[in-house]
């Protein structure tokens, strides 16, 4: 279906908004997918808060100018559908991949990141990046490492102590 060249103009500066503010992207070729499949992946993908679309090539190369990442451009070949990351750089690669594993007809092309496009096997590195809670929830635990271990090494005199009372008392109850 051709589109008109004002819906074409929309549809870059849609893509090209969600290319401004987001944090990673993959692409990935959907040559094969049934139109419940794309579906099923447009869901997941919707949960996730990743944006999807399937955007023409040429459409996709004009809204990733100007951002970081116009360093895909050259890659911008075949049937592909876009992902972009908003809030996690791993979240893209994390719905791509796993809908992946479970569906051979999607074929991961490419992975962009912080201005670097990388190959498709640069996906799990980027997949197996924290969510913001999981990051927030690791540098907490760092964080009261010292202090925990701190407030254990004041208490165990103290405690030892009571154990060595609650030990004198046991023994001489026994020898009562």
């Amino acid at each position: 279906m051709a589109l008109s060249l004002e819906h074409k103009k929309a549809v870059v500066e849609e893509v090209a908004e969600v290319a401004r503010s987001a944090t990673s992207a993959v692409a990935a070729e959907y040559r094969g997918l049934t139109v419940a499949e794309m579906t099923e992946l447009r869901e997941n993908a919707k949960q996730s808060g990743v944006y999807l679309r399937v955007v023409r090539n040429t459409l996709a190369r004009r809204a990733v100018e100007g951002t970081e990442f116009e360093c895909v451009q050259d890659r911008l070949r075949g049937p592909l559908v876009l992902a972009f990351s908003r809030d996690e750089p791993g979240a893209a690669a994390r719905v791509l991949r796993d809908y992946a594993k479970g569906n051979k007809k999607l074929v991961i092309s490419f992975v962009a990141f912080d201005g670097k496009a990388m190959d498709a096997p640069a996906i799990d590195q980027l997949a197996s990046l924290p969510s913001r809670n999981e990051a927030l929830a690791m540098l907490m635990s760092v964080l009261l490492a010292p202090a925990t271990k701190l407030a254990r090494t004041v208490a165990e005199p103290h405690a030892g102590l009571v154990r060595v009372v609650d030990a004198m008392r046991t023994a001489r109850a026994e020898t009562t």
